[in-house]
């Protein structure tokens, strides 16, 4: 009990920007730093910054964000790299500013961001799990804002509460992030699904940890998907309105403790394939 209060006041302090100089939040019940598990990796002849990248379940931008000497494409023999636990960029903390503040600007959660970095308050050099680095946007993720007039309707008879939201969080027990794409919606099971947008459906089938799962292709490059669903009521390629059954809420896919629920994702299309969006903006405008 001791170190849940310790915790929670030292993320409350974070919080609120009350951090000190130099204050550092306690150990207890907080993960090692994602810094201090960077491992180092010498290139071997035949590797590249692909194949180094797979061999660490990691993206290439991942390793050129990390290191100056990939940022060409090539992956130099005999060259140390810093590989890091997982996806994201490291970055420094402006003066004045605090992880709240650098929380908001990349777009996570802030306590996520907190746990990440082993519960320091006013870390100068932090990592911040999720974010792509690029030579154009300097690391910073950039999201598309959701198009109104295309998605119109909510996916659900009647509002709902939100299970579990969108973004990278860290599960109880690991240190090690999770992103989710979406948002679970709580619903009974059987309660109809209603298509977001006009469309026309891409896929409907059984998809591994997805269960039963619809996707809709609608204008403007935009997409929305449908999991966990129990039954489908349309098929590839069939033409759907907005508000119109696609499907009933089911439990099919990875079992979850939340109980029955929607599992709704909005996505764009750009050059690195659809990309996933915060619905939550989009939920609101429909509420």
């Amino acid at each position: 009990m001791r170190r849940l209060t310790l915790l929670a006041t030292a993320i409350g302090l974070l919080l609120n920007g009350l951090a000190l100089p130099g204050q550092a939040a306690p150990d207890q019940g907080c993960p090692t730093p994602a810094l201090s598990r960077v491992t180092r990796h010498r290139v071997k002849s035949g590797e590249t910054l692909e194949s180094i990248a797979r061999r660490y379940n990691l993206i290439p931008a991942t390793l050129m964000g990390m290191n100056a000497v990939l940022r060409s494409g090539k992956a130099p023999i005999g060259a140390e790299i810093l590989v890091p636990p997982y996806n994201g960029i490291r970055a420094e903390v402006p003066a004045g500013q605090t992880l709240r503040n650098l929380a908001a600007k990349y777009k996570v959660r802030p306590d996520l961001l907190f746990e990440v970095n082993g519960c320091q308050t006013s870390p100068r050099v932090v990592f911040i799990p999720g974010v792509n680095w690029s030579p154009v946007s300097d690391g910073q993720l950039l999201v598309a804002k959701t198009n109104p007039n295309v998605l119109t309707r909510y996916p659900l008879p009647a509002n709902s509460t939100v299970l579990l939201g969108y973004g990278w969080y860290l599960p109880a027990g690991q240190d090690k992030p999770v992103f989710h794409s979406g948002v679970d919606l709580s619903a009974a099971i059987g309660s109809l699904v209603r298509a977001a947008g006009d469309g026309t459906v891409a896929f409907a089938a059984q998809q591994g940890a997805s269960g039963n799962l619809v996707v809709i292709n609608h204008q403007q490059g935009y997409q929305t998907r449908y999991a966990q669903l129990g039954s489908l009521k349309v098929k590839v390629g069939q033409t759907v309105r907005s508000g119109q059954t696609i499907g009933t809420v089911g439990s099919t896919g990875i079992p979850s403790s939340n109980g029955p629920h929607l599992h709704f994702e909005v996505r764009s299309n750009s050059n690195l394939g659809w990309v996933a969006e915060d619905p939550n903006p989009f939920l609101r405008q429909r509420r």
